[in-house]
């Protein structure tokens, strides 16, 4: 681990402190691991990736599995399954971090299964974010499959920070009887970039509900694309909302689908698309701001 490496985790992980179970990876490998008596992390033997498996019962525990890309030409493809017993209370964290100052692209795919136990509770955070000036592409791909037993429930945190030239980003759910699925998203794409996010959750479960969030801004000439479809297969509750800014010539697209095949299933989706406010930029103004430091505090905000 060196400098560059340091800045990339405390930017992805925030305050990793190596307690708790961790894996670490960079340039493809596993460099550091930890594991506890209720937290177990094996290597999979058949391909790239982790098994995870958390022990029922197991409460006040963390898990950090941090990606590191620092050299070019990397295309880092890791798949890793989750296994949660019941009863659980834990946060997991995750999320990559790109830097590179050569031509060559670099890439990761991160395929996350979670397979989540009755009656428990994860939290879910995973931050994306690339730098440097080198010419190739920062490029990521992150999957994230979601199934959860009776009772359980799931809040997931995902940030795309800056830098990321190129995202496909799919999250796919399937939730049974008194599950929760709460996601909050946060995309921020500037100069070329493209970013496409695709939801698709599956309320099979009586009184299953789900609800998810999406912020994002684009600028410059970047672009986005927002695709979701929520299927109420019994008494269940289904909230989309995309909300989004958009600056210079950046465009988004916003497409939703809802499925209701229960007369039951209150399924809902909103979407607001639009350029800051020139009242609020006019009100921050007038308190000594720069115009650009003015749309700096709004997007800022609108993100936070």
């Amino acid at each position: 681990m060196n400098n560059i490496d340091n800045e990339l985790l405390k930017t992805i992980s925030g305050t990793f402190s190596y307690t708790g179970a961790y894996n670490i990876r960079k340039n493809g490998e596993s460099i550091d691991r930890q594991t506890t008596p209720n937290i177990d992390i094996v290597s999979k033997k058949d391909k790239s990736g982790l098994d995870i498996y958390i022990k029922d019962n197991t409460t006040n525990e963390s898990l950090d599995i941090p990606v590191l890309i620092s050299n070019a030409g990397i295309k880092d493809v890791v798949y890793n399954d989750f296994f949660i017993g019941d009863n659980v209370d834990i946060t997991i964290v995750a999320g990559c971090g790109i830097h590179s100052e050569l031509e060559e692209d670099s890439e990761h795919d991160g395929i996350h299964r979670f397979y989540i136990g009755k009656n428990s509770c994860v939290k879910y955070i995973e931050k994306h974010y690339a730098e440097g000036f080198g010419l190739g592409k920062k490029i990521i791909s992150p999957v994230t499959e979601i199934y959860m037993k009776d009772g359980s429930s799931m809040e997931m945190e995902t940030s795309q920070i800056r830098g990321i030239d190129d995202a496909i980003r799919t999250t796919k759910a399937k939730l049974d009887n008194d599950t929760k699925l709460v996601i909050n998203e946060k995309i921020m794409t500037h100069e070329n970039q493209k970013a496409k996010t695709v939801f698709e959750v599956v309320l099979n479960g009586k009184n299953s509900s789900s609800k998810v969030t999406s912020r994002s801004v684009a600028i410059d000439k970047s672009k986005q694309y927002f695709i979701s479809k929520v299927t109420g297969n019994n008494e269940c509750f289904g909230h989309v909302e995309c909300d989004a800014i958009v600056k210079d010539n950046a465009r988004v697209t916003s497409t939703p689908k809802i499925v209701a095949n229960n007369i039951n299933a209150s399924l809902v989706h909103e979407a607001t698309i639009g350029k800051i406010a020139k009242e609020q930029l006019v009100k921050l103004m007038t308190l000594g701001l720069s115009k650009e430091r003015a749309e700096e505090t709004i997007i800022n905000g609108f993100l936070n």
